[in-house]
C-alpha cells in the first residue's frame, strides 16, 4: 500500500529511473564494525575483515570507471556535433541518400498482410492495446521508416512522447536530433548560462535551444550501439564513409575542373610580324589576339564604343608571331584531352565508399542492376544481418515504448507479456536455415534405422540429444507430445463411427435432394406439379380445380404462373412453404395500374 502515496508518474520515475532493476547501478558496500561476523577465531574475523576491504576497494573501483565513461561522454559532444553537420551534408550526394532509403525500406518492410510491426502476446487485452497504440496512436506504418532512416543517418532519433496518466501514450513528436543532449546519472551539467554546474541524480533529456528537460520516459532513444566512444550515444551507418566521402568530393571535382580546362580545343594562330621590330612584337600580337575575342560595338542611344566578348573564341588559343613568310597553315588545331575516360581513381574511391556503406554496389548504381528485381536482403546474406541489427536497435525503443503504455493503462504486473518482431526481409537466412535441418534430419533418420541382422548405430534419445541438439527435458517433452499425438490421431480415425451425420449439407440436401416416395417432377400430395397445390395466399390468384382438370369454358392459366421447379431461383423452402404455384398476375395489374395514374400524372 505504500506505492499509493506516489502519483503515476512518480511510479513511472520509480520504473524507469536510477534505483530501478532496468538501470545498472554501481555496488553499495558498508564496513561497519557492527556487521563484521561475531566469532572466536581470530583467522576467520580476519578474513571478514580483508574481504570487506576488498569488497569496498572493488565499490570505489566501479564508481571511478563509470565517472570516466560520463566524462568520455562530455568530451565527445563537441565531436557529436561536428559528424551530425557533416551526415546533413553526406545526405546531398545521391549514392548515400539512396543508401539511407535502402536501410529504411529494407528495415521496415511490410509482411504479406501489410503490417510492419508485429504484436504477440498471451493476453488478448494487451495485445489489442499495443496493436492500437502503435497503428493509431503512433501510426508505426508511417512513423517506423523515417525514424529507421534517421536513426541510420544519425546514430541516434529522439521522439517525445505525449503522455496521459490515464490512456497511456496517446501521441509522439520527433525532437531534432543535433539539439538535444543525453545526461547519464551522475554527470556535471549547467542547466543555463546564469546557473552553477551541478550533479545530475537520474538519466535526463535536455533540450538546449528550448533550456527543456525531459524524464527517460518521456523521450524515445532511438540508437544503434556500435563504437563504444560515443556512448552514450549512437554510431552512425555513415560514420565509417565520412573520410571516404570527403575524399569522393574532391576527386570529382578534381576530374570536373580538368575536364572543363582540358576537354576544349584550342587553336594556335600564326601571326606574321615580318621585320618588325622585337620591342613592338608583342603589342601587335596582343592587338590582332584582341580582333579576334573582342568586337567594337556602337551604342546607338549613347554614341559609346563598347568592346564586347566574342563568345566564338577561346581564351586559351595561342597566338604566336612569325616571321617567315612560306610558313604555312597560318590556323592549326590542338587536339583536346585524350585521356578522359580514365576514371579508376574515382571508382576506387567508390568501391572503398561502397564498402564501408555495407550495401552491394550493384544498388548504389555503381554496376548494371542484378537479381532481377528481387528483394535485396534475399541476394546478400551478409546485407540481411545488417538489417537484423538495424530492426534490434529500432525494435528496443518501441519495447520501451510499450512498457510505458501498460504501465499508464494500470498493467503494471504484465509489462513484459508481449513480444514486438519486425519483418525479416531476408528469405535466404531460412532458406539456410531448411537446408540445415534437412541435413540434421537425413543424417538422424540414417542414425536410427536399424542394420540389416543388427541395431540400429544409436539410439533415437542419442540422436536427439547430439544431432538435433535437444536438451534432455526437451527430449523428454518430445515423446510426451508424441504419445498425445497418437492418441488424437486414433481419436481422429473413429470419427465416422462417433458421428455419423454432421448437418452440414442439410439445407442443399432439402433443396435439391429425392423426397422419400416420390417421383422427380410430383408434389407433396403425388398429383402431378401443374395441380393439386394451393397458391401463395399474398401473391394473389385463385385456387386450381382438384384432381389438376379445368372446368369447360375456363380460361387457360395464365403464363404469369409458374411452378418453381420452372424458376432460375433457389426458393428456399422456409420461403415458398409447401405451395409450388407463384401468381404474379396481381404484381402485374398492380404494375398496370401505376403505370396508368402515371401517365394521368404527366398529363
Amino acid at each position: 500500500m505504500a506505492q499509493d502515496k506516489y502519483t503515476v508518474w512518480q511510479r513511472l520515475g520509480k520504473v524507469f529511473g536510477p534505483s530501478s532493476t532496468m538501470d545498472q547501478q554501481s555496488p553499495v558496500f558498508k564496513f561497519d564494525k557492527k556487521e563484521l561476523l561475531k566469532t572466536t577465531d581470530k583467522g576467520e574475523f580476519e578474513k571478514e575483515k580483508l574481504q570487506a576491504q576488498q569488497t569496498m576497494y572493488i565499490g570505489k573501483q566501479w564508481q571511478k570507471v563509470e565517472s570516466n565513461l560520463y566524462q568520455q561522454a562530455v568530451y565527445y559532444e563537441p565531436t557529436r556535433l561536428a559528424s551530425y553537420y557533416d551526415y546533413e551534408s553526406m545526405e546531398y550526394t545521391p549514392e548515400i541518400s539512396a543508401a539511407l532509403d535502402i536501410y529504411s525500406e529494407e528495415s521496415t518492410t511490410p509482411d504479406q498482410d501489410g503490417h510492419i510491426l508485429k504484436v504477440y502476446s498471451e493476453s488478448k487485452r494487451i495485445k489489442q492495446l499495443l496493436v492500437d497504440l502503435f497503428t493509431n496512436k503512433l501510426d508505426i506504418n508511417t512513423n517506423l521508416p523515417m525514424w529507421t532512416r534517421n536513426t541510420c543517418k544519425f546514430g541516434d532519433n529522439f521522439v517525445y512522447l505525449k503522455l496521459d496518466p490515464e490512456k497511456g501514450v496517446v501521441g509522439c513528436q520527433q525532437l531534432p536530433n543535433i539539439q538535444i543532449e543525453r545526461l547519464e546519472k551522475g554527470m556535471r551539467f549547467q542547466p543555463d548560462k546564469y546557473s552553477q554546474e551541478m550533479e545530475n541524480d537520474a538519466l535526463k533529456f535536455v533540450w538546449k535551444e528550448k533550456n527543456m528537460e525531459f524524464n527517460t520516459w518521456e523521450v524515445a532513444h532511438f540508437r544503434i550501439l556500435g563504437d563504444d566512444r560515443k556512448l552514450p550515444y549512437g554510431t552512425s551507418m555513415l560514420e565509417k564513409a565520412r573520410r571516404i566521402w570527403k575524399q569522393l568530393l574532391l576527386s570529382e571535382d578534381a576530374m570536373l575542373i580538368y575536364r572543363v580546362s582540358r576537354a576544349p580545343e584550342r587553336r594556335v594562330f600564326k601571326v606574321f610580324v615580318g621585320n618588325m621590330d622585337d620591342k613592338d612584337v608583342d603589342a601587335y600580337v596582343q592587338r590582332v589576339a584582341n580582333k579576334f575575342k573582342r568586337d567594337q560595338i556602337v551604342d546607338q542611344k549613347t554614341g559609346n564604343v563598347d568592346m564586347r566578348y566574342n563568345q566564338m573564341a577561346v581564351d586559351q588559343d595561342y597566338f604566336i608571331p612569325v616571321r617567315d613568310v612560306a610558313q604555312g597553315n597560318p590556323i592549326e588545331t590542338l587536339p583536346g584531352g585524350t585521356n578522359l575516360a580514365e576514371i579508376a581513381d574515382i571508382e576506387y574511391i567508390q568501391k572503398k565508399l561502397v564498402t564501408a556503406l555495407r550495401i552491394p554496389k550493384a544498388y548504389l548504381g555503381f554496376e548494371e542492376a542484378v537479381g532481377d528485381g528481387k528483394n535485396l536482403s534475399i541476394l546478400d546474406i551478409r546485407f540481411a544481418r545488417t538489417i537484423n541489427r538495424i530492426q534490434k536497435s529500432m525494435l528496443a525503443e518501441l519495447n520501451k515504448i510499450a512498457i510505458i503504455h501498460l504501465f499508464l493503462q494500470g498493467f503494471e504486473d504484465e509489462l513484459t507479456n508481449f513480444t514486438l518482431s519486425l519483418h525479416n526481409p531476408s528469405k535466404q537466412a531460412d532458406l539456410l536455415s531448411i537446408e540445415l535441418w534437412k541435413e540434421k534430419i537425413t543424417l538422424f533418420k540414417d542414425a536410427v534405422a536399424p542394420i540389416q541382422d543388427s541395431v540400429a548405430p544409436v539410439s533415437a534419445s542419442w540422436a536427439k540429444k547430439h544431432i538435433l541438439g535437444f536438451s534432455d527435458e526437451e527430449i523428454r517433452l518430445d515423446l510426451q507430445q508424441q504419445r498425445i499425438e497418437r492418441a488424437v490421431s486414433a481419436e481422429l480415425g473413429k470419427t465416422a463411427e462417433v458421428i455419423t451425420k454432421t448437418g452440414v449439407f442439410d439445407n442443399i440436401d432439402n433443396l435439391y435432394g429425392k423426397k422419400d416416395g416420390k417421383k422427380e417432377g410430383e408434389s407433396e400430395g403425388g398429383e402431378d406439379s401443374g395441380g393439386g397445390s394451393e397458391p401463395m395466399g399474398d401473391m394473389g390468384g385463385s385456387e386450381p380445380p382438384a384432381g389438376g382438370e379445368e372446368p369447360a369454358g375456363a380460361e387457360p392459366p395464365t403464363t404469369e404462373r409458374l411452378v418453381r421447379s420452372d424458376l432460375d431461383l433457389i426458393l428456399e423452402k422456409n420461403l415458398m412453404g409447401e405451395n409450388t404455384y407463384m401468381d404474379l398476375s396481381k404484381g402485374k395489374n398492380s404494375l398496370l395500374e401505376m403505370d396508368d395514374r402515371l401517365k394521368d400524372l404527366l398529363g
